[in-house]
């Protein structure tokens, strides 16, 4: 009986984490543009370019003409987000194992990004 305790305690501190680890940093209040996007049965190969988040970072993306969409694919399990440094510009959430499309700034230039909930998951989108 104890056992079936313990497990029962496991698991619902198991299920808590996992949900203040998506909430622990909320978008609210930031007065940014933001948009969540939940998991998609889409599994057609996307017609342009894509970012990848997988293993909790984001892959590498080349220079996007100005205006430009990308598909966000989330091949991880929990939430991330693609959030602008510059306050304001971009601020894309991805449920876990779902898809987004960003829209590329119209202007040319750098734009740091970062996931509001792993911030130590960094990018760079470049626009020429």
């Amino acid at each position: 009986m104890l056992r079936l305790a313990a497990a029962v305690v496991s698991s619902f501190l198991l299920v808590v984490a996992s949900v203040a680890c998506g909430q622990a940093n909320s978008p609210g209040g930031h007065g940014q543009h933001s948009e969540t996007v939940t998991a998609s049965s889409d599994t057609s190969v996307p017609s342009g370019p894509v970012l990848a988040i997988e293993g909790m970072g984001f892959s590498s993306l080349g220079p996007v003409a100005p205006g430009t969409e990308i598909t966000i694919v989330n091949n991880d399990e929990v939430e991330h987000s693609v959030t602008s440094r510059t306050k304001g510009l971009f601020d894309v959430h991805v449920e876990g194992k779902g898809r987004a499309t960003l829209t590329a700034p119209e202007e040319s230039g750098e734009y740091a990004f970062y996931c509001l909930y792993h911030p130590a998951m960094l990018g760079t989108l470049t626009v020429r």
